[in-house]
């Protein structure tokens, strides 16, 4: 699975497309597309088909119209996926109301919503987030995860580490769930059958007494890691987050008067 990577296409274009600068052709007829209606239907694409399946080609057919007009909005699949991944963050905003809760409800709010982002378009783990194109709705998403955190008593910089501590977890978490279950389609072998194969070998090591713990361990608690895998994670992320906070919330205050 390839990766695509931010600034792949033309920058200055990118950049206009991103914040609607280059939204009508200069010439020709009306226009009857818009740079939001083809990101629209690139992203519908990519949710069915996976994003190697997607091209301008593609898309121009998806919407009944000749591929040359596509690039009278859009240069390339370059520039369309950077649309498509700033257009699907627009949902965000509806995922946590910064004025209630705490900091710490609100972040797993985001977090939740990260993931629930990424299992609906999962072709999104196929950008990497090393060098992020900044359109509106991306910059929008930082803007919200600052504010939920403003007046922890973070630094400018460790907000910025939490947010990216956050995000690399859910996104690394996510991938997990999404692979193992494309795993028996992509190979042809399903988990029961798996499983089975390894239940002799399994079976035969197990009882040697060389691996005590593993024996040990029964098939419910391995359904139960399974089951509790993401919370579990989620949350051990946010306690160290929190720990870090009551730090610098402690230190703010200053010495407790009387104590030495």
């Amino acid at each position: 699975m390839s990766t695509e990577y931010g600034g792949s296409g033309d920058l200055s274009i990118s950049l206009k497309l991103l914040w609607r600068r280059q939204e009508r052709p200069s010439r020709g007829p009306k226009p009857s597309l818009t740079v939001d209606r083809i990101a629209q239907a690139g992203i519908e694409l990519a949710d069915a088909e996976g994003l190697t399946a997607l091209s301008m080609r593609r898309v121009a057919k998806h919407l009944g119209v000749g591929t040359m007009s596509l690039y009278r909005y859009v240069p390339s699949k370059a520039e369309l996926v950077e649309v498509m991944l700033d257009l699907v963050y627009a949902d965000e905003a509806s995922w946590v109301d910064v004025g209630e809760g705490t900091w710490r409800e609100n972040l797993e709010k985001l977090a939740r919503g990260t993931r629930e982002l990424h299992l609906k378009h999962k072709w999104l783990l196929q950008i990497s987030q090393a060098r992020p194109m900044l359109g509106p709705n991306v910059l929008a998403s930082f803007e919200r995860s600052l504010e939920v955190l403003t007046g922890t008593g973070l630094t400018g910089a460790e907000m910025l580490n939490v947010i990216g501590l956050v995000d690399g977890y859910v996104i690394g978490a996510t991938r997990n769930e999404i692979d193992a279950g494309q795993a028996a389609e992509r190979t042809g072998v399903t988990d029961e059958q798996f499983w089975a194969a390894h239940e002799p070998f399994l079976v035969e090591m197990l009882s040697t007494g060389n691996y005590p713990l593993m024996a040990g361990l029964t098939e419910d608690v391995f359904q139960e890691m399974a089951a509790t895998s993401f919370d579990f994670g989620l949350q051990r992320v946010l306690d160290g987050i929190e720990t870090l906070i009551n730090v610098r919330q402690k230190a703010s205050r200053g010495p407790t008067p009387g104590v030495q």
